[in-house]
């Protein structure tokens, strides 16, 4: 059993929780442990997992939030700072999956959050397992 630590931007409660529900069901599935921790927008959930590898006390971690596009360049540089963010955490080697939805509308990002529809967080924590086990396997 490894414990993930999924860190969620709460900004849409109800898409959020949606998101939480399929990563917990997913990472529980498979016999792991899990906390959550809240940070303010998906641009502080890299260096909020960062924060937390320093602690040893996870495995791996799931990113969670849900970015929609507004009328302005903001979506852009959310979108793509979050995602950079990650990349590079899982580039010095921590298993992390990614399910931050960007998307166009609510429409949208009910369809990817549903645990009964797409489940975008169930798919984001299986892609953590995945990575943790391949870390595992090149002796990480």
């Amino acid at each position: 059993m490894v414990r993930f630590l999924i860190v969620e931007a709460r900004f849409y409660d109800s898409f959020n929780d949606m998101l939480i529900a399929g990563a917990k069901g997913a990472l529980e599935a498979a016999g792991h442990s899990v906390d959550v921790v809240t940070v303010p927008g998906a641009l502080e959930i890299p260096s909020a997992i960062a924060l937390a590898d320093e602690s040893g006390k996870y495995g791996g971690y799931v990113a969670i939030g849900v970015v929609i596009r507004g009328e302005t360049f903001h979506f852009e540089i959310v979108a793509g700072e979050s995602a950079r963010g990650i990349m590079a955490l899982t580039m010095d080697g921590l298993a992390i999956g990614n399910g931050i939805l960007t998307v166009e509308n609510e429409a949208q990002a009910l369809v990817r959050a549903d645990p009964a529809q797409k489940d975008k967080g169930g798919e984001a924590a299986k892609a953590a397992i995945a990575l943790l086990e391949l870390k595992e396997q090149f002796g990480g």
